[in-house]
């Protein structure tokens, strides 16, 4: 054809460009899911919101894959400080041996829990709560501990939330949110960290300062810890895997505390932060925005979320 495009596609000229977006887009998902992405957690019952629906501060917070994925690694160095919360994950997680896997079933939860139907919602907290109930230990001073203890369930709630917020907050552009859709996300997100057992989640800014504050006591870096965050630093299966992860575990210190950074053993001045670490993985967010578009997650839950529920069988016809 003149236009040179062919009779059953887009002009020539664009194939080249969407090849490369899907090839990214399988990469991206195929590290951060998996191979296998479990649509029909999310593209079913028909008129069914989930947890949140899809007009939710959680869905656009959540929908930012470079906010999410440094917020997510953040959440993860921030964790680590709690010596009793690393203590249950260094004896009962395979993250040395399987750190992709550990990776994919975080992720997995994460997204099934804000974009999966209720039912699918439901059965990813029922699954770990059941977990949390077999996880116990003694931590380095013999005490005893539990994984599904209130208190430390706030914990690994309330860090991972508010790295969560601070990576949108950095990486969504033009998309931030206002003070108040701030508090609307922290109290919608909320909702999970109840649901799995924890208590006094913070339902706003003031509140999660005030936790955070009250926190710090408790809180410092354990030679698990360290392990575990030089461990997360060098992820990656490939080069080009690895090399991604650094740039965007590089940006996710600029999102901890300033008291943090030193506990972890993390020495990246100022400068560097601002002026290298977060352009470079801005850049890289923009080229995963571009690849991923709508999601095939984003994609079936918004498709069923909006759909017209179906009439049940047998139902009286007007």
């Amino acid at each position: 054809m003149a236009d040179g495009r062919a009779a059953d596609g887009p002009p020539r000229w664009r194939r080249p460009g969407e090849a490369l977006r899907l090839r990214l887009l399988r990469e991206i998902n195929s590290t951060v899911h998996g191979a296998d992405l479990h649509l029909e957690r999310y593209d079913r019952p028909a008129g069914d919101p989930g947890l949140f629906g899809p007009d939710s501060v959680v869905w656009r917070v959540h929908g930012h894959p470079a906010g999410m994925l440094v917020g997510g690694f953040a959440a993860l160095m921030l964790q680590s400080l709690h010596p009793v919360a690393m203590r249950a994950v260094a004896q009962h997680s395979d993250y040395r041996t399987d750190p992709a896997g550990r990776l994919h079933r975080t992720a997995r939860f994460v997204s099934t829990t804000t974009l999966g139907s209720s039912a699918a919602a439901e059965a990813a907290i029922a699954d770990v709560r059941r977990i949390h109930g077999y996880v116990r230990g003694r931590d380095a001073e013999g005490r005893p501990y539990r994984a599904d203890d209130p208190d430390l369930l706030c914990w690994v709630h309330t860090a991972e939330a508010a790295c969560f917020l601070a990576g949108h907050q950095v990486f969504a552009g033009g998309g931030r949110l206002t003070a108040a859709q701030c508090d609307d996300y922290l109290a919608e997100v909320a909702q999970i960290g109840q649901l799995l057992g924890a208590d006094g989640v913070p339902l706003s800014r003031a509140g999660l300062a005030r936790y955070l504050a009250g926190a710090r006591g408790a809180l410092r870096a354990t030679p698990e810890a360290l392990e575990a965050v030089a461990l997360l630093r060098g992820f990656g299966r490939t080069g080009r895997e690895r090399l991604a992860v650094r740039i965007l575990t590089n940006a996710a210190t600029g999102l901890l505390p300033a008291w943090a950074r030193p506990a972890l053993g993390v020495r990246r001045p100022w400068a560097v932060r601002r002026l290298w670490d977060r352009p470079l993985a801005r850049l890289l967010g923009a080229a995963m925005v571009w690849a991923c578009g709508l999601s095939p997650i984003r994609a079936a839950a918004t498709a069923r979320a909006r759909a017209r529920p179906s009439a049940p069988a047998g139902g009286d016809v007007a």
